[in-house]
């Protein structure tokens, strides 16, 4: 799996992947303008759509009605360092459900690629690639 990151000017930032691109901006107050979400909103949309698309394959799979379906992610900021913390996964179902297919639904959010990423420490290496000044 591969992103790559490019400068647009000031704060602004261009996001690839496949043939596919968004933009990754701040607010006025933080110097950009506001043309995309911010890297720790895209963290919180990448952590709902997963879950999202986790509860909905569930409900396909079981012949269940799959409109309607919402998902919103909160976290509060935290630190030093300065991270996200205490993040809630409110994921909302229109249609009335059986305890099994709860519980099945519950199961199936939990397989989420990005909760258990999140869950579980990953190994992350920086490698800085600058020339060395003259």
């Amino acid at each position: 799996m591969e992103v790559n990151v490019k400068l647009l000017g000031d704060v602004k930032f261009e996001v690839g992947a496949r043939k596919h691109s968004l933009v990754c901006d701040q607010p006025a107050e933080n110097g950009g303008s506001d043309e995309g979400m911010t890297p720790p909103e895209l963290l919180l949309a990448s952590l709902g759509t997963c879950a999202a698309f986790y509860a909905s394959a569930y409900l396909r799979k079981k012949g269940l009605p799959r409109e309607g379906v919402e998902v919103r992610v909160t976290a509060e900021k935290a630190g030093p360092p300065a991270r996200l913390d205490n993040f809630r996964i409110e994921v909302r179902i229109p249609l009335a459900l059986s305890e099994a297919d709860r519980a099945g639904v519950d199961v199936a959010i939990h397989h989420c690629l990005i909760h258990n990423t999140l869950l579980h420490t990953p190994s992350i290496r920086i490698e800085l690639q600058a020339p060395p000044a003259a």
